[in-house]
């Protein structure tokens, strides 16, 4: 582990910043926590030099949508490794979803997932209230400039947090001063799915056929609901992993993202993998919502780059290797990704399919302004020193060495990308260099502007 510096104080030198659709050689010092001066030829004679000559220096990567499985399920996951695994991806904030054991479906527990992090997250965190069809009253006693946002699913999950109560839905739709966010699928169109496909199958569905069963209907229809409810309710609505080309026909780019009520975020594995990946990969890629088809891949990009989508994220959902082995009903579905995301997005930059400054945009930027998190998500002075260092000219493997989460496997295994964070920096703390970390220091909560 790395020792810290006797000084908190940084200069990093002769790097290409990355930041607000600019591209240029800048020096970026770091005093404490905050960015105190960002111009060229910066020099001090106190402060720790970081020589940065041939690479790229980049706002640390906000990861909106994350299950790091504390409480209750830390035989998948840890806030601890996947803090840990996210920082070595250029991660320095995340936000996690309820679905634990026990759900945060009350304040008291909710407040127990802070208090775990404040001891062992490396980044910075925030975690999501849960909803159930039953618990209104304690959703409103949410602190909304403390807690990003509440979860709703309007599709299965786990932990009892189903809500397809309609009612309850308008009512907390109508009454929530903070964000809501969307998990968007139908669940009587999934179970009559999932009917027909028992009784031809049995317990043994082939896994292409979850795109099927969890098809893109049945994402329609549950975000057209949650579309209805926010336009009739006027409420912040930011719906997760859209999974569908259908979908798209909901979102907007004629607004400036700040002023957008409605705004969306697609997963670098719906951008990455499609149907014809089952074959190799089977349960490794079953996820909810499903990866569908090539031709809804390439509308997501497509739409990414025209900015009707508002984030990319990972929806990072850890289960052991042995749990994910099993038949089609009992593989759980989610994809361990988030020290790897960025290097899914580098990969279509060196395709050609999108600009650095794009990917900065849709994976920094703007889940800062979807949440409003306060002084993160761009390199600014005055802000937090979340800060990672990109050397785009190395190749590296994927392979159970490298690979940081608790469950220990990757669907990208044996697959070689070229790009890699050198540096990352956490509120001016170098929480990792060159393959090490310095667990010194912990992350910190982040802060939220209220929404009304």
């Amino acid at each position: 582990m790395l020792r810290e510096s006797n000084t908190m104080k940084y200069l990093i030198k002769n790097g290409i910043v990355i930041n607000e659709g600019r591209t240029e050689p800048l020096d970026i010092l770091i005093e404490n926590e905050i960015i105190q001066r960002i111009d060229r030829d910066i020099s001090d004679a106190q402060a720790t030099v970081i020589d940065a000559a041939g690479q790229y220096v980049i706002p640390g990567i906000i990861d909106d949508q994350v299950h790091f499985r504390e409480p209750g399920l830390t035989h998948k996951a840890t806030i601890y490794s996947e803090a840990k695994a996210a920082i070595a991806g250029g991660v320095t904030s995340f936000m996690e979803q309820p679905n634990t054991s026990p759900a945060a479906l009350t304040q008291e527990l909710l407040e127990q997932k802070y208090q775990i992090a404040a001891q062992t997250s490396l980044a910075n965190y925030t975690f999501f209230m849960g909803t159930s069809n039953d618990n209104y009253d304690e959703v409103m006693r949410t602190d909304f400039s403390k807690v990003g946002a509440l979860k709703i699913f309007m599709g299965s999950s786990t932990g009892n947090m189903l809500v397809d109560d309609e009612h309850v839905l308008s009512r907390i739709f109508a009454n929530t001063s903070g964000t809501v966010v969307t998990h968007c699928e139908d669940e009587t169109t999934i179970r009559n799915n999932t009917a027909a496909f028992r009784e031809r199958y049995g317990e043994n569905i082939p896994m292409n056929f979850h795109p099927v069963i969890r098809n893109d209907e049945a994402c329609y229809i549950s975000s057209e609901l949650a579309v209805s409810l926010a336009q009739k309710h006027q409420t912040r609505l930011h719906i997760f992993h859209l999974s569908t080309a259908k979908e798209l026909s909901f979102f907007t780019n004629e607004i400036p993202l700040k002023d957008k009520r409605i705004t969306s975020e697609v997963c670098v594995h719906h951008l990455y993998f499609d149907e014809t990946d089952y074959a190799r990969y089977g349960s490794q890629i079953k996820c909810n919502p499903a990866i569908k088809y090539q031709h809804d891949k390439e509308a997501l990009l497509q739409a990414l780059l025209d900015d009707r989508l508002d984030v990319v994220a990972t929806d990072h959902a850890p289960h052991t290797w042995e749990e994910k082995q099993q038949a089609y009903f009992k593989a759980p579905s989610g994809v361990p990704l988030v020290q790897h995301s960025l290097n899914i997005m580098l990969e279509f930059y060196q395709q050609g399919k999108i600009s650095l400054e794009k990917i900065i945009e849709k994976m920094c930027h703007a889940p800062a302004v979807c949440f409003k998190v306060e002084k993160r998500g761009f390199l600014r002075e005055g802000y937090f020193a979340d800060i990672a260092l990109l050397d785009l000219n190395t190749n590296w493997q994927v392979n159970k060495e490298n690979i940081l989460y608790h469950c220990g496997w990757s669907p990208l295994e044996q697959h070689t990308f070229q790009g890699k964070i050198t540096h990352t920096f956490v509120n001016g703390h170098l929480a990792w260099q060159n393959g090490q970390f310095n667990e010194s220091k912990k992350g910190q909560r982040l802060l939220f502007d209220p929404v009304r």
